[in-house]
């Protein structure tokens, strides 16, 4: 029997919203143990399919803790100098960091999943007699050229050249093939559920021509994106950011630009796969001003700039996105678990996992390992770690503890934290989304239609988009439409009646409540709702489905209409809560408020500093 959260149980009650409100009915049958036997020897993780991701087995012990379930510290059976939980890449750099400062140091990292990497996920599916390989989290090294020196630093010492990547990533393919954008609208808001091609490539009257919009939705449509109009007429640039920072992008189309509502709705979930909330609440000076290939109408003549990424194309991507990243860092720390010795030849390594843990060696990750309790000995001269794996509590001794997991658990692991210091790390609300990969026979019917990206102005999946072009090493993306693709999926619960991070509390029981067989409905009837004419058919052309489900997905997003103006970094939350307490250290994403590899890696150096 399940429980039945009340709205106000929503509202109201911060246990029941992140805890006891989630848990599955198989907990509440056979215990949280039931999900934490140990994988079979056979077993590979980045090539099972279904649902992973946070997978059955990996989120149900710290949600009993979060519900009141406690594992009492027993005598350690095992002493480390320093213990980590979270095998993320902020985790997997934390032990880099500290073991290239103390060579030989004793090392264990601790992961709930059974695979490492936190969100930077690894999929890999066999189509044709071809191993495909895909993201399932975390995308690219975004943005290279603004990473911190200490993270720079750190992708040139585990052999990542980002140079490179001009020559792997074929910036030019999609563009030869004449693919574009597209939009699939929705039958509610627009009368018909209808496919329009050449969104950015196409003239704007043509192509609203061909939208099933109203007269005055399509005037206003080609207006916002061909009219060179400042719609903030008489203000200085200044008082345009102001004014931009305060008002979502949609009040701003819709009281400046002032379009039809058809306009407004085919953006209202624009940005949903980055900012993960409708265009009400994201401020219109974040929205790129940019209008061709993708982009959104109405800035370019009022606050002309770049787009956040600058001049820097968007290509410093692995097949596999950063979980690449996370394979070097596993063999700059246990080299004969990840065989090899470059960047390229890490894409096709076969991970042996059976060396990840072994008796004898100074650095361990125990994948499948729930951290339940962190607390200092009774004279601080050492610290308790206790954890669940394979369904018993284990205690280890550690000389000091960097906590690299979400901010959200850390006051449910560490009670003795101080009051404000645990107020502040609940303040991070992760995001909750999914990545779904579906890996396809082909892609001709893409190739047919002429498209590469398709929007869907309201459904269940944000957007399909085709991969990126990048061969690397041995691995060769196929170029061909006629060869196996691995196309992308994004889904992020969306509430039209719930703003600020309640709609994500919301969002993340949501997510774990959805069985695979509504992702894989869903999947179905998007794909062939924009490729049938293209001569799709999801029952011959999808040869497997792998969701990857975050419930804890995005780092909180510090930069939307609801967050208040702190006077100082000094008053932020995330800063207040990674603060040192004795011998424990916060490393992760979290601790910068930022979802991103240089966060990640830039935390998980202060920590290894704190610690040290």
């Amino acid at each position: 029997m399940s429980h039945k959260v009340t709205r106000r149980d929503f509202l109201n009650g911060t246990r029941i919203a992140i805890g006891a409100s989630v848990l599955s009915p198989y907990i509440e049958l056979f215990g949280a143990e039931a999900f934490q036997s140990a994988p079979g020897s056979d077993q590979y993780p980045p090539a099972l399919t279904g649902l992973r991701g946070s997978h059955e087995g990996s989120w149900e012990v710290m949600h009993a803790r979060v519900a009141g379930r406690n594992w009492p510290a027993g005598a350690p059976d095992e002493e480390y100098d320093l213990v980590i939980v979270g095998g993320g890449i902020s985790g997997l750099a934390a032990a880099h960091f500290f073991t290239r400062e103390r060579r030989g140091a004793r090392v264990l990292i601790l992961d709930n999943h059974d695979d490492f990497g936190g969100h930077a996920k690894r999929n890999e599916f066999r189509v044709g007699g071809r191993t495909l390989v895909g993201y399932g989290g975390t995308e690219s090294i975004d943005t290279p050229s603004s990473y911190s020196d200490v993270a720079r630093g750190l992708l040139r010492e585990i052999g990542v050249d980002v140079q490179r990547f001009y020559e792997y990533f074929d910036q030019k393919l999609y563009d030869q093939l004449r693919l574009s954008h597209a939009i699939l609208f929705d039958e509610e808001h627009f009368g018909q559920r209808k496919l329009v091609t050449g969104y950015g490539s196409r003239p704007w009257p043509e192509f609203a021509a061909d939208a099933p919009l109203n007269d005055r939705a399509r005037a206003d449509l080609v207006r916002a994106f061909t009219d060179e109009r400042d719609y903030l007429p008489g203000m200085n640039a200044g008082q345009k950011r102001t004014l931009l920072a305060r008002t979502s992008y949609l009040d701003y189309l819709r009281d400046y630009v002032k379009v039809d509502a058809q306009v407004l709705e085919i953006y209202r979930r624009w940005g949903m796969s980055f900012w993960c909330v409708g265009m009400d609440e994201v401020p219109a000076l974040s929205v790129p001003s940019y209008d061709d290939g993708g982009g959104m109408p109405g800035l370019r003549h009022t606050v002309p700039r770049e787009g956040y990424r600058g001049n820097e194309p968007y290509i410093f991507h692995f097949p596999d996105g950063n979980a690449s990243v996370a394979r070097l860092l596993v063999r700059s720390l246990l080299p004969d678990a990840v065989p090899g010795s470059t960047m390229e030849d890490v894409v096709t390594a076969k991970v042996d996992y059976s060396k990840l843990d072994r008796d004898g060696a100074s650095t361990r990750i125990r994948l499948r390992s729930t951290a339940v309790n962190v607390a200092h000995t009774a004279r601080q001269e050492a610290v308790l770690v206790t954890y669940v794996h394979q369904g018993k509590a284990r205690t280890v001794r550690a000389g000091h503890c960097i906590l690299a997991c979400y901010n959200s658990a850390i006051p449910y692991l560490c009670p003795e934290l101080p009051e404000a210091q645990a107020k502040a790390l609940a303040y991070n609300v992760k995001i909750p989304l999914t990545y779904t990969k579906v890996a396809l026979r082909n892609w001709r019917a893409f190739a047919n239609l002429g498209i590469r990206y398709v929007y869907y102005t309201s459904d269940f999946f944000k957007q399909v988009e085709l991969d990126y072009p990048v061969s690397l090493g041995k691995y060769r993306f196929g170029t061909s439409p006629d060869e196996p693709m691995v196309v992308h999926m994004c889904h992020v619960p969306f509430f039209a009646d719930i703003q600020g991070p309640e709609q994500w509390r919301e969002g993340r029981r949501q997510l774990l409540r959805t069985p695979f067989a509504t992702f894989e409905r869903h999947v179905r009837d998007q794909l062939d709702a924009a490729l049938s004419k293209g001569g799709f058919d999801a029952d011959r052309d999808i040869a497997a489905i792998t969701v990857n489900r975050w419930p804890h997905g995005y780092s909180y997003s510090p930069g939307l209409l609801w967050e208040p103006e702190w006077p100082n970094d000094e008053s932020k939350p995330w800063v207040i809560g990674r603060r040192r307490h004795g011998r424990l250290a916060i490393a992760n994403s979290d601790a910068g408020a930022s979802a991103d590899t240089n966060s990640a890696i830039a935390h998980a150096h202060r920590a290894v500093r704190d610690v040290l």
